[in-house]
């Protein structure tokens, strides 16, 4: 029988529920409920406190003249431009990533360059000894920063700490270490990961201190714990790479003081992390004339344009059914496109291997890449590749339209950068820059053009 005050908690997905199950409702996760104490049933309010002398709410316009809080530029420009143009004082921001890809060498880096620029920063690890956070440090050339070190899972200890001594941005490595005395749950339980999460962000918002959590990845790609932490934080940003690649993408998925969506590149190396100022010339194969089944597609990630390849390889099936694989690119995406080459073109492709990869380990999300990965398809069934200097963009529809994207005079103007003359795209596409439009109002056109190598 529950106790009086008592409540279940799904520790896969956070779901409260009134009474223990073995299966949770919400994610049908089993043996996940954990009982948890509550002063109040759920969504009830606090007594109020003196009522009569309560002060009423007071509303305000739009249009305010306060100025702006200055950001904290901390020196690693690809780190600044994903967040914005640097970190909001008082803000909180949740990193995440698979194990391995680099997050507590990206933050060190971070918190040594701000710190070298005059703000106050600490370091607190929850997975390392003091001794092995100052290593990492010497061995990245990063010793001499003014950096504060502390290794600590003790949130109490923790949050009395940062209020004795001010501090201008605080890393907490990470949050599924720390745990609260106040709760009897285990570190990493979902009471524990809610209510550290909790009152850290308090900590920023009542101190002006902007504070950076670590949160560790599931086997599905998301940041473990309960979704109410992606909530409560004002941004969150996915340290991304694939094993093999020593590129790095940050990238951000929620930002409350700037633009999502935004990557930042950086290249892993022996002594850290190393930004990349120009991501398109790193994902490109620029030696050599282009084989067939190579398409360079003219994207947009974030605020800037960057050009990456697609490979495809359509090959002779040696079992009864076609195998289909996709790296870096939306699988449906893919089978949306093999069939409108086949209803729309006349390609047979439906007996047939496809492989389809994105170059570099960049994953590629935009419909503007749907030309770019048919020219690639095609190029590889008719065994006729695409000019050298040629880029491909443009989203397809399901009548083998070939549809208008943003910002193509961005993406136009990149490519020429590079060395590119000649863009294959959508119809209502201008040239410029010394670029050659090559329209298409039709994904039959475009593959006949592949097909008889017509590109004058």
């Amino acid at each position: 029988m529950a106790r009086d005050g008592a409540v279940y908690a799904c520790q896969s997905c956070g779901a409260v529920q009134t009474k223990w199950a073995g299966q949770c409702p919400a994610c049908n996760a089993w043996n996940s409920l954990v009982e948890e104490l509550q002063s109040r049933p759920p969504g009830a309010l606090a007594p109020a406190r003196g009522t009569s002398r309560a002060k009423g709410l007071a509303f305000e316009g739009l249009k305010d003249e306060t100025p702006a809080p200055p950001r904290i530029t901390t020196g690693v420009e690809e780190f600044d431009r994903v967040c914005g143009g640097g970190v909001v004082p008082g803000s909180a921001i949740l990193l995440g990533g698979d194990p391995g890809v680099g997050k507590s060498t990206l933050l060190m880096q971070v918190a040594a360059e701000a710190a070298r620029r005059g703000a106050r920063c600490a370091y607190i690890s929850g997975e390392e000894a003091v001794e092995q956070v100052r290593s990492r440090a010497q061995r990245m050339g990063l010793a001499d920063a003014p950096v504060k070190l502390a290794a600590e899972t003790a949130l109490r200890t923790i949050v009395d700490g940062l209020k004795r001594e001010p501090f201008d941005l605080v890393i907490i490595d990470s949050i599924q270490t720390l745990w609260s005395d106040a709760h009897e749950a285990g570190p990493g339980s979902v009471t524990q990961v809610r209510a550290a999460a909790g009152e850290l962000v308090r900590l920023a918002k009542s101190r002006g201190v902007a504070i950076v959590l670590v949160g560790h990845v599931t086997k599905e790609g998301t940041i473990a714990g309960p979704r109410v932490i992606e909530h409560m934080v004002d941004a969150v940003l996915a340290f991304e790479g694939e094993r093999g690649y020593p590129f790095r993408i940050l990238r951000g998925a929620k930002n409350r003081f700037g633009a999502t969506d935004e990557i930042g590149v950086f290249e892993m190396g022996d002594a850290g992390l190393r930004e990349v100022r120009n991501p398109s010339a790193l994902f490109l194969n620029t030696s050599g004339q282009r084989a067939a089944g190579a398409a360079v597609f003219a994207g947009i990630e974030g605020s800037r344009p960057v050009l990456v390849e697609f490979q495809a390889l359509v090959a002779p099936s040696a079992y009864g059914t076609p195998r289909r694989a996709v790296v870096g690119w939306d699988s449906g995406r893919l089978a949306m496109v093999l069939a409108v080459l086949e209803a729309r073109c006349g390609l047979s492709l439906g007996d047939r291997d496809v492989y389809l990869n994105v170059a570099g380990g960049l994953r590629i999300t935009e419909p503007a890449a749907d030309l770019a990965a048919a020219a690639a398809l095609a190029s590889s069934a008719l065994d006729e590749a695409l000019p050298q200097d040629c880029v491909v963009f443009g989203e397809i529809s399901l009548s083998g339209e070939v549809r208008s994207v943003s910002r193509m005079d961005s993406r136009l103007k990149e490519a020429a950068k590079l060395g590119f003359r000649r863009a294959l795209g959508p119809a209502d596409m201008d040239g410029g820059n010394g670029m050659g439009a090559i329209g298409a109002g039709r994904l039959a056109d475009a593959i006949a053009r592949i097909g008889e190598a017509r590109w004058d």
